[in-house]
């Protein structure tokens, strides 16, 4: 059980040390991995893509479906993109860093940035406001994600590229250390997926700043709590990009809806 951890540097090879601490406990969080003019470059990327999107009604990116809300204002704002490094130059480019060749290893041999599978790079925008449809998401792993595809459990690991730093009262990334180990109905069945909501005594609070980089592992059990506080400190934004190992699958404009994403509105 990790209550309190260590922080790290990511350079362009990972240390024995880092190597070690992620194997035992499914996660790592590195510091100031960008820049604060890069965290705001992106972001104003994100808006363009927002814009674009709303003005052209779309509903879904290759086969998956775009999560919109309303901001503070009450203005229509995109709060789950899926694939967005296809949509503008600045956060395909970010990809290029060759820092992340180093983390490649983690998820094994033919491991890879997943830029065109499963749900490519993932731009989350969560604030708490009387209209928002993003505020939480429950309890779960990555790994039930293979199972809807009808793949066998692949390693996965997911890369977080932090906008917002964060305070214990902002909510964000809770994760149960070890829980990549567990067995498949561990995996299925300790929690009830996306439902439950409710703190573990085992869990522990991820609060990087803007510009932290961490991973996490797959199988790991994970939720993301809901903003103690309201209004504009409550916004957050994060970036998760895919490492996955196995059989390459991109995914392309025809692609279908997977199952579970059609019950995509009881995640908040």
């Amino acid at each position: 059980m990790v209550s309190s951890y260590k922080t790290f540097t990511l350079t362009e090879q990972l240390t024995n040390e880092q190597i070690a601490f992620f194997n035992e406990h499914g996660f790592i969080h590195f510091k100031k991995f960008i820049n604060p003019e890069t965290v705001s470059s992106i972001i104003d990327a994100s808006k363009q893509v927002e814009q674009n999107w709303i003005e052209n009604d779309l509903q879904k990116v290759n086969g998956v479906p775009i999560k919109y809300g309303k901001d503070l204002d009450g203005s229509p704002i995109v709060q789950r993109f899926a694939f967005i490094n296809q949509h503008h130059q600045a956060l395909s480019g970010l990809l290029l860093d060759p820092r992340f060749n180093g983390l490649l290893p983690l998820a094994g041999e033919g491991a890879r940035l997943g830029t065109e599978e499963k749900d490519g790079m993932v731009f989350n925008h969560y604030i708490n406001g009387p209209e928002s449809k993003f505020t939480k998401m429950g309890w779960h792993t990555d790994g039930l994600r293979d199972i809807f595809y009808g793949a066998k459990l692949n390693p996965m690991l997911n890369v977080g590229i932090h906008l917002s730093t964060l305070k214990p009262e902002n909510g964000g990334l809770k994760i149960i250390p070890g829980t990549h180990k567990q067995s498949i109905y561990q995996m299925l069945f300790r929690k009830k997926y996306f439902l439950d909501n409710k703190a573990d005594p085992q869990e522990v609070s991820i609060n990087p700043e803007a510009g932290d980089l961490t991973i996490h592992d797959g199988r790991l059990w994970h939720r993301v709590a809901e903003s103690s506080i309201s209004g504009e400190e409550s916004r957050r934004r994060v970036i998760y990009i895919p490492i996955i190992a196995g059989k390459y699958a991109p995914k392309n404009e025809n692609s279908p809806t997977v199952f579970y994403q059609r019950f995509a509105g009881i995640v908040k």
